[in-house]
Parts: C-alpha cells; structure tokens; sequence
C-alpha cells in the first residue's frame, strides 16, 4: 500500500513568554492509504497539535511532515494554502459552517476557491455530496435551521468537496450526542471502504477501538500503536 503521510522525527514546542513549551517528541509515523486512524489521549498532549502539522496549519521545529507525496515542511504559506485546499479535508468539532450560507453554499465554497472541478460540474457534486450524508432535503436549510448531528454531516460534505485524499477530523463528535455520534461515525466508516484515508482525533475510546487503528498519544510521544482490523496485525 502506498503511503500517505511520513512523519520522520518530529518535533515541536511553542514560546510562551520566555518559555519554550514541548508539545511533540521525536514523532515518527507512517500512514497508508485507506487506513482509518484514531489518535487518543489526554487533553494537552498533542493530539490537535499533530493534526495541524498533517494539514500544514502548522509547521514542525524539527524533523519533516509529507502528506500526499508533498513535503509540507518545505512550501511556503500560499504553496501550503493551494495544497490543502486539493489534498485536504477538515471536519472540525464546532462543525464551523458560515452561518449566512445555506447548506449547498457552503459546500460549494471550498470548489469554487479550489477551482479544481469546471464550474458546470461544481453544483452537481455538491448535491450528490449533501445526499451522501442524507441532507439533500435540508440543501437550502441555513446552519442554524438544522441539528448538530445535519451540521456535522454537512460539515463532512464540505470536506469532500474537492475530493480529497486525506480527511482529518479534530473530535468531530464532540459536541453530539451518542446516538448522532455514532451514526456521524458510521459515515466515516463508509468513506473507508469507498478508499478515503482518515485520521480522527477522539476522546471517545469505543469509537476508536471501531477504527482500523489506534494511536495513543502520552506526553508527547506516541504510547501505543495498535492494528484493529481483522486483516492486520497488531504494529
């Protein structure tokens, strides 16, 4: 299997006034195409941080980040900005859907900045997107119309808008309950199958012991790194 994300011996701290704060240790890892990876762990100790450097939100101190076959560590912020708006998709906890966009709106707006699909074709992704998470009643629905369960899905849509090849998720069921949560879950789960590679971060333990692999961050540094699925071993 092709790999999709390479971390070599990362490392990053952030400046707090005259402090220098370790947030990530000597992180090397590796990702294949159509995992779905769940990273745990406690709050502050690296789980978002992590994320922000797989989708060049943010760069290493130390050490190389190449997702996609692009070294992130080496482009420069509108290089980063074009990449991720093509490699990338984001689902964030506080689903951050534009308020003043119907549902079709907003995913239409990651095609229309991208510019990657003709502008004939954007519209028409965009409902069969809104109907692969089941909104396709809600299109013309404004975030707030609809529940945080619908928000989340949309917030999925947008996230495939230009198909992208990697999909991270910063707790995306959060701020759900468990049914919703589940079945948010389960959407994931699908995109799996159909080829699309995820990485979640999640408290939620027994929605990462669903995923095909589990990470545990600690302090930093990567605890324990374990293969769920049936079809591989434990790493």
């Amino acid at each position: 299997m092709q790999n999709i994300i390479q971390l070599t011996h990362i490392h990053k701290s952030y400046t707090l006034g005259q402090l220098k704060q370790p947030v990530l240790h000597d992180i090397s890892l590796t990702i294949t195409a159509g995992e779905f990876v769940a990273i745990v762990g406690p709050s502050g100790n690296g789980k978002s941080t992590l994320l922000n450097l797989l989708t060049g939100i943010d760069r290493p101190c130390r050490g190389e980040v190449v997702v996609n076959g692009s070294a992130l560590h080496r482009l420069r912020e509108e290089q980063l900005s074009i990449w991720r708006g093509t490699n990338v998709g984001i689902v964030f906890q506080f689903f951050q859907l534009l308020p003043s966009l119907n549902l079709l709106q907003n995913i239409l707006l990651p095609m229309d900045f991208v510019g990657k699909l003709p502008k004939r074709e954007r519209l028409e992704r965009a409902r069969y997107l809104l109907n692969l998470v089941g909104l396709d009643e809600q299109a013309k629905q404004l975030p707030g119309q609809v529940s945080g369960g619908q928000q989340q899905r949309a917030a999925i849509a947008r996230a495939l808008a230009n198909d992208p090849a990697l999909i991270v998720a910063d707790e995306p069921t959060g701020n759900l309950d468990s049914a919703t949560a589940d079945s948010v879950f389960e959407l994931f789960s699908a995109l799996q199958r159909q080829g699309k590679t995820l990485v979640m971060v999640t408290h939620n333990e027994d929605l990462a012991q669903s995923a095909s692999r589990r990470i545990a961050i600690h302090d930093g540094r990567i605890h324990d790194d374990q293969y769920l699925s049936k079809q591989q071993s434990t790493a």
